[in-house]
C-alpha cells in the first residue's frame, strides 16, 4: 500500500487520482502507524513551509518521516520540507537532506510551468525513462 501523507498542504487528491489511474492502491493519512507500515510514502504538497512544519511537528509526524526506511517520494513542498532549512519564512525543516532551499532571485518568472526535457541520473528511479521523454 502507498501512503500519501496528509498534512493540510495541497495536491493530495491529484496524487491519489494519478495512482488510481495507474492501478495502485493508496491511502491518504497522517496516522503514524499507517505511514510506518506502508510500502512507500508520497510526501506531496502545495503550501507554505512554516505552517506545514508546524502541522507535522504538533502531531509527531516529523519524527516518523525522518525514521522511515521505505522509499519516500517528496513532491514540491514535500521535497522542500525534507531539506534542512528553507528561506521561505526562515523555516527549519526535517533535515533528511543536508540542503537549504533558496528563494528565487527577484525578477525570475515563477512559477515555471510547462513541458520540459530532463536529464536522468543513475539508479532505479528513472529506469526505462529516456532523455527523449517530456515531463510536466
Amino acid at each position: 500500500m502507498i501512503a500519501i501523507l496528509k498534512y493540510n498542504a495541497g495536491n493530495i487528491k491529484s496524487v491519489q487520482n494519478a495512482l488510481i489511474r495507474l492501478g495502485y492502491k493508496s491511502i491518504i493519512t497522517d496516522n503514524r502507524e499507517e505511514l510506518i507500515n506502508s510500502d512507500k510514502v508520497i510526501f506531496p504538497g502545495v503550501g507554505e513551509a512554516g505552517s506545514a512544519m508546524k502541522y507535522l511537528t504538533e502531531r509527531g509526524i516529523d519524527k516518523v518521516i525522518i525514521s522511515l526506511t521505505q522509499p519516500v517520494l517528496g513532491i514540491c513542498l514535500g521535497l522542500q520540507l525534507m531539506c534542512r532549512h528553507t528561506e521561505e519564512g526562515d523555516t527549519e525543516c526535517l533535515g533528511i537532506f543536508d540542503a537549504e532551499v533558496k528563494l528565487f532571485p527577484p525578477g525570475d518568472k515563477i512559477p515555471h510551468m510547462g513541458w520540459n526535457n530532463f536529464l536522468t541520473m543513475k539508479g532505479d528511479l528513472f529506469k526505462g525513462v529516456s532523455l527523449d521523454n517530456d515531463v510536466y
